[in-house]
């Protein structure tokens, strides 16, 4: 499904709300590559197991407890040794944070689509279900943390999308009605229904979607970013954002 240009004479977007994982920034990839450093870490430092086995559990204990689990290795050494080997655990929380932080990067064209949204005078902001200190450090990693002119997170209101309460706060805060706002976002279920449900405009990002069988539910779809400047600045977008 393209976007829905004939919609655009219509629209008059005050603001945009991102998501964070999976729309900014590919958070899957980062998280699978700095699981991966850090049981080959662990199994350097003497963790006595192969890597698949050690993966799958860690993989294990993230369904269980959600992915924003921050302590899932003190949870894997304490099923498999029966307490923690702290050896062990540091050499597998350096590896992590040293591969999150060299994978953790935007999308492409993200960059250049916030800037232009910020020329333009559109007011931004960022909602997201994860923790407030781990939104703030993805944000920093990534040179973002200046960008937008607020950040809400699941800590500031104890709800999480598709709860109006997130929605509706972070509207308050951009001081906006919900039809002069758009919400960017990966998950139809949180995202796209969560914001159309308060009256917000939804633009999906397929081009971070990690599903793959979702049916979508939204005014628009994004294959990339960049379209997101013809949505929202319509005759003022004069070029595609390009990095």
């Amino acid at each position: 499904m393209s976007p829905n240009y004939h919609l655009l004479s219509t629209l008059m977007i005050h603001a945009v709300v991102f998501d964070l994982d999976n729309t900014l920034v590919d958070f899957m990839a980062m998280k699978r590559q700095a699981i991966d450093a850090a049981v080959d870490a662990m199994i350097d430092a003497g963790l006595d197991m192969d890597f698949e086995h050690v993966k799958g559990h860690i993989n294990r204990i993230y369904d269980e407890e959600g992915i924003e689990y921050q302590k899932v290795f003190d949870r894997l050494l304490i099923d498999v040794l029966g307490d923690v080997d702290h050896k062990v655990l540091a050499s597998g929380v350096v590896a992590y944070r040293r591969a999150r932080e060299a994978a953790l990067k935007p999308f492409p064209h993200v960059s250049a689509t916030l800037m232009e949204l910020v020329k333009n005078g559109v007011k931004l902001a960022v909602l997201s279900d994860a923790p407030i200190r781990e939104a703030w450090l993805r944000l920093s990693y990534i040179g973002f943390h200046h960008i937008f002119d607020h950040v809400v997170t699941f800590d500031d209101t104890g709800r999480r999308k598709p709860d109006p309460l997130p929605f509706r706060h972070v509207l308050d805060l951009l001081g906006v009605k919900p039809e002069q706002a758009i919400m960017v976002g990966d998950w139809v279920e949180r995202d796209m229904v969560g914001a159309s449900a308060i009256g917000m405009k939804t633009a999906f990002a397929a081009y971070g979607d990690t599903f793959g069988d979702q049916e979508i539910k939204a005014d628009f779809v994004l294959h990339d970013i960049k379209e997101l400047l013809r949505i929202v600045l319509g005759d003022r977008a004069k070029r595609g954002a390009e990095e």
